[in-house]
């Protein structure tokens, strides 16, 4: 796999091997071919709300967005379709300012929340969304399996980038989700 990271945030704490390390993770998990091309981008504050006013319409700074590329399933799934090949399968836009905030709120490191929103970026990319409570549970809790695997597999490895933090926040569902947002809204952050 061929993943790419800018940091445009001026952010200095942002581990750029631990997000390589992370999407490489998931992709692999998800079956995705290795030859797959991913760009993770970290923004400042007022690129990221540009960017969820422009294309969400909505107003503010966000934790993550993620802009597909190419269809990874050619035939639509048939079983006589060529196997997926390689792809560019597209952008996941981080704001480590932004994530900080939620980092802190939820009381665990910034990088386990940037690993965390990787995760959730890539799982946008692969076409599964969170707009129905049924969507968003199947998400979640992919996503939660996930990064718990991928903790699983660092230590296998004898790799800490950050301690693998507990807490409702620290693998959570959309509705832990929601409460933290509302816990950063409401600090004014």
């Amino acid at each position: 796999m061929s993943i790419e990271v800018l940091n445009e945030s001026g952010e200095t704490d942002v581990n750029e091997e631990m997000l390589v390390d992370v999407a490489s993770f998931a992709l692999r998990a998800m079956d995705v071919h290795p030859d797959t091309d991913l760009t993770i981008t970290c923004v400042d504050t007022p690129t990221m709300a540009d960017l969820h006013m422009r294309w969400m319409d909505l107003p503010g700074p966000t934790d993550v967005m993620s802009f597909p590329m190419d269809e990874l399933t050619p035939g639509s799934g048939r079983p006589d379709a060529p196997a997926p090949g390689p792809a560019m399968l597209g952008d996941i836009i981080l704001c480590p300012e932004y994530d900080r905030k939620q980092a802190d709120a939820a009381g665990h490191p910034l990088g386990h929340e940037m690993a965390l929103l990787t995760v959730h970026g890539c799982l946008h990319l692969l076409g599964y969304d969170h707009a129905t409570p049924a969507d968003e549970r199947e998400m979640f809790a992919l996503q939660n399996e996930i990064l718990a695997d991928w903790y699983d597999d660092l230590d296998a490895r004898g790799i800490t980038y950050q301690p693998k933090p507990e807490g409702k926040h620290a693998f959570p569902s959309a509705a832990d989700r929601a409460e933290l947002d509302g816990i950063v809204e409401k600090r004014g952050e």
